[in-house]
């Protein structure tokens, strides 16, 4: 007898559990300010970054948590700068907000970020050397000069390339970074 009403009063519990928790949609975009820099010439896949919500986490017309609540994220991918080609990368996810004042698990589509093209700085740096080293041994060598000049002003073009140019993915500190939710998470 006791069976039906039971049964029914934790069926109704449930639904004020269920109507209590709150839900960030998939597809949420989350907006957040880094604590520190990151660059690929240091980090590591792996490593956590901490940041602050740039603006309220707003759903449904409810805020769910406001501007300069925490936040935490990963770097899941980092690769350093070559010194003549391939910038460096930088790849970051969300992790957590908090809400509540709990951190909540949440999962975000990466951000990606890459340093400059070598391209224009190696040619202007090769072609320069190569230039200045032509014009010096042709005023001191004649025709045969420019040419050595030119080989020799382009090798140390080459050499000043290498020295200076590692072009690092970098994203300072402060930086607002918007990521999107890929799943759906539960607020409790």
């Amino acid at each position: 007898m006791l069976g039906k009403p039971l049964r029914i009063v934790s069926v109704l519990m449930l639904l004020a559990l269920v109507a209590m928790a709150q839900t960030i949609p998939a597809g949420s975009a989350i907006t957040v300010r880094l604590a520190s820099e990151i660059s690929s010439g240091t980090a590591k896949a792996g490593d956590r970054f901490d940041a602050t919500l740039a603006h309220s986490l707003v759903v449904n017309g409810k805020t769910l948590a406001k501007a300069g609540a925490p936040a935490r994220g990963k770097v899941t991918s980092a690769k350093s700068s070559g010194r003549l080609h391939a910038p460096g990368e930088l790849a970051l996810r969300l992790t957590s907000v908090q809400v509540n004042g709990k951190m909540v698990p949440i999962s975000t589509r990466s951000h990606f970020a890459k340093g400059k093209s070598h391209t224009k700085s190696n040619a202007t740096k090769i072609g320069g050397g190569a230039a200045a080293g032509a014009l010096i041994g042709g005023l001191l060598g004649g025709g045969k000069g420019a040419g050595i000049g030119a080989l020799a002003g382009g090798g140390a073009g080459t050499g000043v390339a290498a020295a200076t140019g590692k072009e690092e993915a970098v994203i300072p500190a402060e930086a607002a970074l918007t990521f999107t939710t890929s799943a759906a998470a539960t607020v409790k």
